[in-house]
């Protein structure tokens, strides 16, 4: 057997976003799950290992850049790549500062986010 296709996986408080950005991945060869709280990938990534990350930026209680602190926090090395539909640029500052891979606008150019996702899974090998 080949090896398995990297896991990605999707934060969104939107529903509709995660399942758009699911499709979206897995055809470009991605093992996908997706959350809508953060709190629900936060327990996945105790059990399991995430090859890369898509967070939304702002979502209630934990937004991107919480997840990403939180990662840092626990030790867990997981590229990220953070999506928003409000960016600034302290805020695309202060998340690549932290490390984040990409600091891509909603809605997402879909090239530009595969692209951001397999530079990240390149950077975690």
């Amino acid at each position: 057997m080949g090896e398995s296709a990297p896991l990605v996986a999707v934060v969104d408080d939107e529903p509709g976003v995660c399942r758009a950005l699911g499709r979206l991945l897995r055809s470009a060869g991605f093992e996908v799950v997706t959350f809508t709280e953060g709190t629900e990938f936060l327990k996945f990534v105790d059990e399991r290992k995430v090859d890369c990350a898509v967070f939304d930026l702002h979502m209630p209680h934990l937004g991107g850049l919480d997840l990403q602190s939180r990662l840092d926090q626990a030790g867990k090395r997981v590229p990220v790549v953070l999506i928003t539909g409000q960016e600034s640029q302290e805020t695309q500052r202060r998340a690549m500062e932290a490390g984040a891979v990409a600091y891509l606008r909603k809605p997402t150019d879909e090239k530009q986010l595969v692209a951001a996702v397999a530079k990240g899974i390149g950077r975690a090998s």
